[in-house]
């Protein structure tokens, strides 16, 4: 009995990194005025009939702060790799010279930076829905747990922890977003 409560609840605490780590991934996508080769992290390029990353088909890189250059390995794979780029609704637009892609990254605007915090606010709702879900799931097992003769003390002090890690887990996620939304709004 007692090896299966520590089981959910170490079960639980491995789950709340999930959220924290797709928060994570999200963010780097967020822009904040600089360029980074993450941001073209979720293009998908049409490869021959498969859609594919795009930094399967072409090297991207920063030469500096406000360009990114994308160098395709193939040369017949400009026009898809620029498509996609459009596609993908990023709000950038690739200059093709016809052996690399040269994409400036834009000045922010007031609005659009308001527009990227919402985004920000947006992602870390999901991650906390995400934690609390998971806390959910396992004081659900815990009170199956109780009715097969889990000792009900035993059950509210693990019911307490749990809370303590949804906490610090939430915590970490506005921890995150007050960050980003400084960097975003920082001129």
């Amino acid at each position: 009995m007692e090896e299966e409560v520590e089981l959910i609840m170490d079960d639980a605490k491995s789950r709340m990194h999930g959220p924290l780590n797709r928060l994570d991934q999200e963010l780097i996508k967020l822009r904040a005025g600089k360029a980074s080769p993450s941001m073209l992290e979720g293009v998908k390029v049409d490869y021959y009939g498969a859609p594919t990353p795009l930094s399967q088909v072409a090297n991207i890189s920063t030469p500096d702060a406000r360009t990114l250059i994308v160098q395709p390995w193939e040369k017949n794979m400009i026009s898809p790799i620029e498509k996609a780029i459009l596609a993908a609704n990023l709000g950038l637009t690739p200059m093709n010279d016809g052996i690399l892609i040269r994409i400036s990254i834009p000045i922010l605007t007031e609005e659009r930076r308001r527009d990227l915090v919402k985004q920000v606010k947006s992602e870390a709702e999901n991650a906390k829905v995400s934690i609390r879900n998971i806390r959910r799931d396992a004081n659900d097992m815990l009170k199956k747990l109780q009715k097969d003769g889990l000792p009900e003390d035993v059950l509210k002090d693990k019911e307490a922890e749990m809370q303590k890690l949804t906490d610090a887990a939430i915590a970490k996620v506005d921890e995150k977003v007050a960050q980003k939304e400084a960097d975003i709004m920082k001129i």
